[in-house]
């Protein structure tokens, strides 16, 4: 079974002209099918809180700070801190995560498939 991880993306730049991360194919655990981002979640709610029997996914906090605590099938609970735009969290399938946004985070989600409802695990 694989668990959960965090990786670093490739970062280009300098201060002085700004930083370039990039997330290519070749430098990430699958390819990619779908992307799509989670803006403006309200104070005190929780996403996520579901699994997923195939779809495997790369989170991204592209702005702001998102913690989340990842729940892998027989496994102890996890949390994970994404506050870098290069920072990147692997969830392989069957992980629940409880995803907390700060104010202003925005949430990038890189996933190995099209949407499918019939993939979620809802218990």
């Amino acid at each position: 079974m694989t668990l959960p991880y965090l990786f670093t993306l490739p970062t280009h730049g300098t201060a002085a002209s700004g930083w370039l991360t990039v997330a290519e194919t070749s430098g990430l655990p699958f390819a990619v099918q779908r992307a799509y981002w989670i803006t403006e979640v309200p104070t005190g709610r929780v996403r996520g809180r579901h699994a997923h029997h195939t779809l495997e996914q790369v989170l991204v906090a592209v702005h702001g700070r998102v913690t989340l605590h990842v729940q892998a099938e027989s496994q102890e609970p996890v949390s994970f801190c994404l506050e870098q735009p290069q920072q990147a969290l692997y969830l392989p399938p069957h992980c629940w995560p409880a995803i907390h946004f700060e104010p202003g985070a925005v949430l990038l989600c890189l996933a190995s498939q099209p949407y499918d409802p019939a993939d979620y695990i809802h218990e």
